[in-house]
């Protein structure tokens, strides 16, 4: 077990170098000059030029990416060319919102979607299944910043159930922090549900058809015990695969959510980055939910060794 674990963390040097890679080069790759877009239209050509030399633009690409990659392994991404702050602070101050709409999100959407997925095919044909295959057809065809806005104006705008927008931090008790999560992470995880509902239920259909569960329901087992214990944990690989796959959903997702509900997160920060074209900090984000997504799939084939012991790579 520890040479597989160490083989995969091995395996995902190369992966994050890739992405390093690609995340400098956004810097190059940019349509038009860089230094010209930051320094506006009124800008002199020596202010370019100025901006030109920060940005180190006017240097060898490979030395640069070189020093880059050093910064970054002695924990320095750079300083805002907005705020003339250091990124990693920065990105600091803007980790709790979103790690909490993430995790509230995640479990929110693994409790509701797992049962939803093996009650309908447990239901296979009848209304049951047919509404929540509908759901989840539903969930993957509104976007995401519609569900937010029917939310707020429907349960903060009119019922006045809910805060419509903003953040309170944990520290300041948990309700007040729950209560400004409530709806973003509905809006959240409204995809990620339907996602995960359709893989149990496909895979739950294959599963139930099995010997082993004929076996147990001959032998009078309880259909929750057949369902929830027998099926459920054969059937868990994919729906484990699936989960980790859909972080990709969280993190565009909490983008556009957090824009809707201004919830001062790392997908504020990534959008205003954008939107001043501050090159340094969407290099840092973008790097870093790449090493939470990378992290995340090594975490998830890590778990397939704890579900199924024969799993080896």
């Amino acid at each position: 077990m520890p040479i597989f674990i160490f083989k995969r963390i091995l395996s995902t040097i190369p992966v994050m170098a890739i992405v390093a890679l690609f995340v400098f080069s956004l810097l190059y790759i940019a349509p038009g000059d860089p230094a010209a877009v930051i320094a506006g239209d009124q800008a002199s050509p020596a202010d370019v030029e100025r901006i030109r030399q920060n940005l180190g633009l006017d240097r060898p690409f490979l030395i640069r990416f070189g020093e880059w990659v050093w910064q970054i392994v002695h924990g320095d991404l750079g300083i805002s060319i907005f705020t003339s702050l250091p990124v990693r602070d920065l990105i600091a101050q803007r980790v709790e919102p979103t790690l909490s709409l993430m995790v509230v999100t995640l479990l929110f959407a693994i409790s509701v979607a797992v049962p939803m997925g093996v009650i309908a095919a447990w239901k296979a044909g009848t209304w049951i299944d047919n509404s929540i295959m509908a759901f989840a057809v539903l969930g993957f065809s509104v976007p995401v910043f519609i569900v937010g806005y029917l939310l707020a104006y429907l349960f903060a705008l009119q019922l006045d159930w809910l805060p419509v927008q903003g953040y309170t931090p944990f520290r300041e008790g948990f309700w007040p922090w729950f209560e400004n999560l409530i709806l973003p992470a509905i809006t959240l995880g409204f995809v990620y549900i339907a996602l995960i509902a359709r893989i149990t239920r496909a895979t739950m259909l294959d599963v139930l058809q099995q010997d082993y569960v004929r076996t147990a329901r001959s032998k009078g087992v309880a259909q929750s015990s057949i369902l929830f214990v027998h099926a459920l944990k054969n059937a868990a690989i994919p729906i484990v695969t699936v989960i980790g796959i859909g972080l990709a959903l969280l993190i565009g997702g909490a983008v556009v959510t957090e824009s809707v509900f201004a919830i001062p997160g790392l997908g504020r920060l990534t959008v205003d980055a954008i939107l001043r074209r501050d090159y340094p900090v969407i290099q840092g984000v973008v790097l870093l939910f790449s090493f939470v997504y990378v992290f995340v799939n090594l975490a998830i084939d890590l778990i397939y060794t704890l579900i199924d012991p024969r799993i080896r790579y």
